[in-house]
């Protein structure tokens, strides 16, 4: 599935895949990266380069080295491109899964949440009522409902 790319977004987006291009040794890597800074010249990408500049944009967003670089402006056009590639579509879908699911808890009361750590960036929450229980994991690929129930 191709995305449009245009405006700040493309202008931020060719920004921060020519500075990662510029650092990286290693010439399998590079070209990879070129592929992407011209696919995003072209104003469209899809499959490998839609994967690699979402994780280009979403290191820069997640460091707030987009807000940094480029202001307020060019971090809601950064975030707008990550959301509509395929791999921030995933991770939004999972955002929805998991409210649907949490949904189960309204009217309920919480006796208990805990928090636990299940790995490099990734997190377990449980949080349970009287009669009903319902465990997620967060992390950076997104959120997930890993088990619900009573």
């Amino acid at each position: 599935m191709a995305t449009k790319v245009s405006g700040e977004a493309q202008e931020v987006a060719r920004a921060e895949a020519q500075a990662v291009l510029a650092m990286v040794v290693d010439e399998g890597r590079r070209a990879k990266l070129a592929d992407v800074v011209a696919a995003v010249d072209e104003g469209v990408v899809e499959g490998v380069d839609a994967d690699a500049l979402a994780e280009l944009l979403e290191l820069g967003l997640s460091t707030g080295r987009v807000r940094a670089l480029y202001g307020p402006g060019g971090e809601q056009a950064a975030l707008g491109i990550y959301r509509r590639l395929p791999l921030g579509k995933e991770v939004a879908e999972t955002t929805r899964e998991l409210n649907e699911a949490l949904s189960a808890l309204e009217g309920r009361t919480i006796e208990k949440i805990t928090v636990s750590a299940v790995g490099p960036g990734e997190y377990g929450v449980t949080v349970s009522t009287e009669d009903f229980e319902i465990a997620l994991r967060l992390g950076k690929t997104g959120a997930r409902v890993a088990s619900i129930g009573a």
